[in-house]
């Protein structure tokens, strides 16, 4: 009876590791990508200046998630310097929302103009590592439907991007309407 007891706590001992082992344990769970990693640089206020058809501009943005982080908001302000065409300047804003549409796999911008203009924009790709997002409209709401438009924001080093608005009239190409340099803040 004592050499059958032994024997079993010996071949229980033998066998429970190698029972153990050949036991699958499941893949930690992997942790979800984060779809606005790409993005994430642009959370801030920023202040810039640029140049183009609306003559010479001075400007503010700023950055930021909003309803639990599914939605980057921006909102713009920029102040035209009095010119020829237009001896008063201008003051423009606007509103905009990047969020990602998970069934066709990229960004959404929609753009909301105090002239009136809604521009929906969609950025496919995202160029030079991660530096250089390029959307173009899908849907321009109070313009003529052949209007096309094109915006491109680039990183230029960890405190600056330059945005580039291009428009093309119906039948012809892309033509820069304005460029401008935008610096952190914070």
């Amino acid at each position: 009876m004592k050499k059958t007891v032994f024997t079993f706590w010996i071949v229980l001992v033998l066998l429970v590791p190698t029972l153990l082992s050949s036991q699958t344990n499941p893949p930690p769970p992997q942790k979800e990508a984060d779809v606005w990693a790409p993005f994430r640089f642009f959370v801030g206020s920023w202040q810039g200046q640029g140049e183009g058809r609306n003559g010479l501009s001075k400007g503010k943005q700023d950055y930021q998630f909003i309803l639990r982080g599914r939605f980057l908001q921006v909102k713009n302000e920029t102040r035209f310097d009095p010119q020829e065409k237009n001896p008063k300047g201008e003051f423009h804003e606007d509103i905009g929302l990047f969020s990602y549409d998970q069934a066709r796999k990229f960004y959404v911008f929609r753009q909301f103009h105090v002239e009136g203009f809604v521009n929906q924009y969609i950025c496919k790709k995202i160029l030079d590592e991660g530096k250089t997002f390029i959307f173009v409209s899908e849907q321009l709401e109070n313009l003529p439907p052949e209007f096309k438009a094109r915006l491109t924001y680039k990183i230029l080093n960890p405190n600056e991007f330059q945005m580039t608005f291009d428009l093309a009239t119906p039948g012809k190409d892309y033509e820069c309407y304005q460029t401008g340099v935008m610096k952190r803040v914070k």
